[in-house]
């Protein structure tokens, strides 16, 4: 990317909850392994099972996880939207997606490489431990969000024995 791109992609990193707070050093090393990704209403973003590489920040729009549920089929489990992650897997294991990622409008991301990002948290452990207790943070909240949706979902369920 040009540093005119570059600049403006850290101007971006800057405004997201994910990193607010951050050094003026550790935005810049994150917006040079970044890069800016738009996705369609109704793009498959990724899917569950496939390998991916980048951790995304969402700068605009919505977007959808969906889970293949025995019996069910395809169950959205979740929506996010501007400032949440995307992608943590990419991050915490082999990168295997544990959910297909679906726009629900046109989204604006910011695609960042995971492995790159892995090698600033070990070679500068007091950034790695901000982002990994950011991405706590958001882990959590997301699976109180998921723990709500499924009561949710499974409380329309016919209960056994009550036609």
């Amino acid at each position: 990317l040009h540093t005119m791109d570059r600049q403006m992609l850290r101007e971006q990193l800057a405004t997201l909850a994910f990193l607010s707070e951050s050094p003026d050093a550790v935005l810049d090393d994150i917006a040079i392994i970044a890069s800016s990704i738009s996705f369609s209403a109704g793009a498959i973003i990724f899917r569950e099972g496939s390998v991916n590489r980048n951790l995304y920040l969402l700068s605009s729009g919505r977007v959808a996880l969906e889970m293949l549920v025995p019996g069910r089929g395809r169950t959205r489990i979740l929506s996010l939207g501007p400032g949440d992650m995307l992608a943590w897997s990419a991050l915490l294991g082999d990168g295997r997606m544990t959910a297909t990622a679906i726009a629900i409008e046109d989204t604006k991301t910011i695609a960042i490489d995971a492995d790159c990002l892995l090698d600033i948290c070990e070679t500068n452990p007091p950034v790695g431990y901000q982002l990994m207790r950011r991405m706590s943070l958001s882990l959590s909240k997301r699976l109180l969000a998921t723990r709500l949706q499924l009561l949710d979902l499974f409380s329309t369920e016919p209960q056994p024995g009550h036609a």
